[in-house]
């Protein structure tokens, strides 16, 4: 299985650290974001790997190269501007197998084995086009996203629970959206949703979305003293 990471968004929210260096490597526990994403993705066997860019991206392709360091193979979509999370994956699709993929956003860190996620892929063979990690609701996010009821995404319902931006995609679930089109996944995810194809589960692991300077020191603190403890 491949796994695409979406790594073109300009991070506002992080500025000013950003205005200097994307978003994707500023470091937790002292190593980009992005890397850890790398190597867990490499630990459960998936190692060819498709790259968004678009925010200083050439630094980026300069600090990860080919992948080999990893044990990986990386392939780059850049994008002029930044085409969103459906926009982005679409761009890339040409780079991507005719098959299901992994999706995954650079600047979220997850103590997961994503053996798990790959195999919840068997999921798909009745026709659903994806299958998502779903985490408890944060503070910054309290109404959530979707409820997960029996397996399935509901656009109603309870629990309502909060997309980890970690799930696995049918080439199928981006159907009708031309390359070069600036699109988030919402409307699709509403679109796959509505017809019942979207499975998922919830994700009960550290996680954490961090999006400002203030969070990023607040979540390397709480990580240094959890790994003293």
């Amino acid at each position: 299985m491949q796994a695409m990471i979406l790594a073109a968004g300009r991070g506002e929210r992080m500025r000013p650290l950003t205005d200097t260096c994307p978003k994707p490597l500023l470091c937790v526990a002292g190593k980009p974001i992005i890397v850890w994403q790398i190597e867990r993705l490499v630990a459960a066997g998936i190692t060819e790997l498709v790259i968004n860019h678009a925010h200083l991206g050439k630094q980026i392709e300069s600090a990860l190269g080919d992948g080999s360091r990893y044990g990986a193979r990386i392939a780059y979509s850049a994008e002029e501007t930044a085409l969103e999370t459906a926009g982005g994956v679409v761009q890339a699709l040409h780079l991507l197998h005719d098959a299901p993929f992994l999706v995954v956003s650079a600047d979220i860190y997850a103590e997961c084995d994503y053996r798990e996620l790959v195999d919840s892929a068997a999921d798909l063979a009745d026709g659903s086009l994806a299958y998502l990690w779903m985490v408890a609701n944060r503070e910054w996010h309290p109404q959530g996203d979707f409820a997960l009821i029996d397996g399935f995404l509901r656009a109603t319902g309870e629990p309502r629970l909060t997309y980890s931006n970690l799930g696995i995609y049918r080439p199928e679930f981006f159907a009708g959206v031309v390359p070069g089109t600036r699109l988030p996944l919402r409307p699709l995810l509403d679109r796959a949703i509505a017809v019942g194809k979207v499975r998922g589960a919830c994700y009960e692991g550290l996680w954490e979305n961090i999006g400002t300077p203030e969070q990023l020191n607040q979540f390397n603190e709480h990580l240094r003293q959890h790994r003293a403890a």
